[in-house]
């Protein structure tokens, strides 16, 4: 299975997430973001965090408009699977290929550490390797990670289980207390923490290889 991780200029994650996704068994690819196309093959993008254009204008709103997101938007329009992470989250809101934004933390401040969550749902090629209601801790670093959305669009979310990880404790004043969400077809997930800094025991932690070992697990089934 390939795995093609975008590099925007700012972004600080993109070599951390490769290695989760090396670490699980895949191929991966950097790919710079002026190209145009992905690798061919390419199964999944992963859309790292970081800071991309240093969060000019808004978090991940000049990313979103780089050559490579047409090509990032068409893999996902075709049912290709995309993992974006903290301003790969943000940067897929600026894209539309999730609903909400990624508003400043509701305390007004950067904020770092390790943090308890919870798997919504198993119902997704990212989470099907979980169960429902596991407990997971991994980082977050992040100043604008307060996920806001509408009344209805909420009430969507919900009905239709597309939330993904929820805090156990709310770090950033997120509606509901999502940490993480699925498009539609559930085949697109932004989450704001951190699951590729929590892949190495030495790094303080292994949970976050979940998610990789159950993308690659689906992939494999499927």
């Amino acid at each position: 299975m390939k795995a093609a991780v975008i590099t925007f200029p700012g972004s600080n994650c993109d070599r951390d997430l490769a290695e989760g996704f090396r670490l699980a068994g895949f191929e991966v690819e950097k790919v710079w973001h002026k190209e145009t196309d992905l690798p061919q093959g390419t199964d999944i993008v992963g859309v790292p965090g970081g800071f991309s254009y240093g969060d000019y204008l808004r978090c991940g709103a000049i990313a979103a408009q780089s050559p490579i997101g047409a090509a990032v938007r068409g893999h996902a329009d075709r049912g290709g699977l995309v993992l974006g992470i903290c301003n790969g989250f943000q940067i897929l809101t600026e894209m539309g290929l999730l609903p909400g934004v990624l508003m400043r933390n509701a305390g007004l401040k950067y904020i770092c550490r390790p943090v308890g969550l919870r798997v919504a749902t198993s119902d997704s090629p990212f989470t099907a390797g979980m169960a429902r209601g596991a407990r997971m801790t991994v980082p977050i670093a992040h100043h604008d990670g307060n996920y806001t959305i509408d009344p209805e669009g909420l009430a969507r979310l919900q009905g239709e289980d597309r939330i993904a990880f929820t805090y156990e404790a709310n770090p950033n004043g997120s509606m509901a207390d999502i940490a993480g969400i699925l498009s539609a077809n559930r085949r697109v997930l932004g989450m704001m923490p951190h699951p590729e800094r929590a892949t190495d025991a030495t790094h303080g932690g292994t949970d976050g290889s979940a998610l990789f070992r159950s993308i690659l697990g689906a992939m494999a089934a499927a």
